[in-house]
């Protein structure tokens, strides 16, 4: 893929200004946890999930290309990444991470996009 992974896909209508804090995330083979933050800035969107007792109470970056759908009717987000692809992704620390370019870069060639993580 060569995609923005901080841009949600042209291919489904993000509803822009749609509080996504609270939706159930969804891996292709089971729920990986909630959304704890999110962020829907041009080049800079992504969704911080907490993964509750899954991965000991850890969260997750993902880059808003990961995201396949969203059911807002639902109140789910669903990504075409296994639980394996996520629980092995690069360890998160929000607030050490969050802004820091390089983390950014890292996650993006972990889910094979390209990082183009804009002004933090």
């Amino acid at each position: 893929m060569t995609e923005n992974a901080w841009n949600y896909r042209p291919s489904f209508n993000y509803a822009v200004g749609t509080d996504l804090t609270g939706y159930k995330v969804e891996a292709v083979d089971g729920s990986i946890g909630k959304v704890d933050k999110h962020s829907e800035e041009v080049d800079d969107a992504y969704i911080v999930v907490d993964t509750g007792v899954w991965i000991f109470g850890k969260e997750v970056l993902l880059p808003a290309n990961t995201v396949s759908r969203i059911d807002a009717e639902d109140k789910r987000i669903h990504l075409d990444l296994s639980r394996a692809q996520i629980e092995n992704a690069p360890e998160f620390h929000r607030e050490k991470h969050l802004d820091e370019i390089a983390y950014r870069d890292q996650v993006a060639a972990y889910y094979g996009h390209t990082g183009g993580a804009g002004p933090l």
